[in-house]
């Protein structure tokens, strides 16, 4: 028997041994046939090459083979990398977009940072930054010269609406870091039962130092009364482990395992547990998804579903299981790349895409023709809450508490990314030089009434969907030789489904009358204006508070 096992285990070494030779044999060609193509290409080929561009596009197609994370960095985009986990960098402290006529404006400057206190307002026309003319660049251009290191100065030449001389503003760059928690505070239901005594905090992205500001946030909610906690990681992308790992710690026990990641090296496969005393185990507390909720923000809720220590409410999350990390590399550049996938403390890896799944169905895609269901399948491995619950992998975070809303109309998304509505933002803004607290603001009839007059004067269009779909069925009747018998219904049907912009805009008036006042208050109060006036009407928060204002049901849901 010992001889047996012993030749068992040669055998099997023998065979590792060979696969790993095979292996490192298709590396060494391929590497070898890529570098004697290019120079091939170099040498001969009928155009002078640029290195860095060619190169790059090859760079980009390989790490696009493998996953939407996957991503080189050269030296001049470091910042960007920098930015994504730190959250710093050195700039204005604005966020910028472009308008359909190719200029670039300041679409959201942050509060206390350079662009606000230089005295920078939503809308302004940005021209000319010391003698570089900006007409023609994109955002990502006009971005990359506004940053810069802190300390600098610069000159920056704007065209403000309704003005006839432009304005220059001398800047001084400084270390921006945008605040990961736009707002908290105290809330209530909206049907007025109960006290306000629910903390609320939106945590916007996992950024350095963001655990120690939502336990600073958390401790003062409760000093004010909070009886209970909603923390919203609603279009929470996620951000980097360890942050996420000390906020779950806030709320479990020190040595408590959050997530186990593992990968093909061994360096991948680690145990994350908490290392500090809790904040607080027993307050009751409700986490709020979406779709967006992502990657960290998916550890946060999950493992607090996991542990049974959360109520997670809204719908299913993005399903991001997937862990990034970054190698440095000659020229200052660096890689981020998966190196591992995590699993949650039920054992439950969350990721919903098989991107190995998906490159082999175009492999045979490619080589055959034939299209594979890349679709995971619908029976996922179920797993296990601390107290027994059923949890499912592969699907993101499943809530406790499912919310429906209604599709967002499509009426609605065009104007919301129209510059109308950035115009008559800046109308307002400058006609009101101050507009009461965001609780007692409100759109009025007038508001509404001139700003539906701007949208039909600027010629406002949008795809309407009943529109296509009609368009696409009178092709395919046409195509089967049914259009000519059945005309008069289609003309009738048209003529009904005409395009009617005073009729829309009444139908989606309170979702405009939304998007009006958030074009206004973010003038006035920032990031935090949007979201506290968010609040006002938000199905998601108004189902926690009635969660939490209901022990019985709130301890049901977890098997307490």
């Amino acid at each position: 028997m010992k001889r047996i096992l012993t030749l068992l285990v040669f055998s099997f070494s023998l065979l590792v041994s060979v696969a790993q030779t095979e292996h490192n044999f298709s590396v060494a060609k391929n590497l070898d046939l890529f570098n004697t193509i290019y120079r091939q290409l170099d040498l001969f080929y009928v155009d002078s090459l640029e290195a860095d561009k060619l190169v790059r596009v090859g760079i980009d197609a390989m790490t696009r083979e493998l996953d939407l994370y996957t991503k080189f960095y050269p030296e001049e985009e470091m910042t960007e990398l920098k930015m994504m986990t730190t959250g710093k960098y050195g700039g204005i402290g604005s966020i910028i977009r472009m308008r359909k006529d190719s200029t670039v404006i300041i679409q959201e400057p942050y509060p206390d940072m350079p662009a606000a206190e230089a005295g920078l307002q939503v809308g302004d026309v940005l021209l000319r930054i010391d003698d570089k003319e900006l007409k023609g660049l994109n955002t990502s251009e006009v971005s990359e010269m506004l940053r810069g290191e802190p300390g600098t100065t610069f000159m920056l030449k704007v065209q403000r609406p309704g003005e006839k001389k432009p304005r220059n503003f001398k800047i001084t760059r400084r270390n921006i870091k945008k605040s990961p928690i736009p707002y908290y505070g105290l809330v209530g239901s909206k049907a007025g039962n109960g006290a306000a005594d629910v903390g609320y905090l939106y945590l916007t992205e996992f950024i350095e130092g963001c655990a120690k500001d939502v336990r600073k946030a958390v401790i003062s909610m409760k000093e004010k009364g909070a009886k209970s906690l909603v923390l919203d990681l609603r279009n929470n992308g996620g951000g980097l482990l360890n942050e996420a790992v000390d906020i779950v710690n806030l709320f479990v026990p020190k040595g408590q395992k959050i997530v186990e990641t593992k990968g093909k090296h061994i360096a991948a496969h680690y145990d994350y547990t908490t290392h500090n005393d809790p904040l607080d185990l027993e307050i009751p507390l409700v986490v709020l998804v979406n779709d967006e909720t992502a990657s960290a923000s998916e550890i946060v809720s999950g493992s607090l579903q996991d542990l049974d220590r959360a109520v997670i409410v809204g719908c299913d999350t993005y399903g991001k299981g997937l862990v990034q990390s970054s190698r440095e590399l000659p020229y200052n550049g660096s890689l981020k790349m998966t190196t591992a996938k995590y699993y949650l403390p039920s054992g439950r890896c969350i990721q919903k895409v098989d991107y190995k799944r998906l490159r082999e169905a175009a492999e045979i895609y490619r080589t055959t023709g034939k299209r594979v269901e890349t679709k995971g399948d619908s029976t996922k491995q179920v797993f296990h809450t601390a107290g027994g619950r059923e949890v499912t992998e592969g699907s993101g975070i499943k809530p406790d508490v499912e919310v429906e809303h209604d599709t967002l109309a499509n009426i609605v998304f065009y104007l919301s990314n129209d510059d109308v509505l950035t115009d008559w933002g800046t109308r307002y803004f400058q006609s009101h030089p101050s507009i009461p607290a965001v609780k007692d603001f409100a759109i009025t009839d007038a508001d509404y009434a001139a700003y539906k007059q701007m949208v039909k004067d600027s010629d406002f269009k949008y795809d309407r969907l009943s529109e296509k779909r009609l368009a696409d069925l009178k092709k395919t009747a046409e195509h089967e030789g049914y259009y000519e018998d059945a005309k008069p219904e289609f003309e009738a049907l048209e003529k009904k489904l005409a395009h009617n912009l005073d009729l829309e805009m009444d139908r989606r008036e309170k979702d405009i009358r939304r998007l009006m006042a958030n074009e206004v208050l973010k003038r006035y109060y920032y990031q935090a204006g949007m979201v506290e006036e968010a609040l006002k009407d938000d199905e998601d928060l108004e189902r926690a508070v009635e969660l939490l204002h209901n022990d019985s049901e709130y301890k049901k849901i977890l098997g307490k």
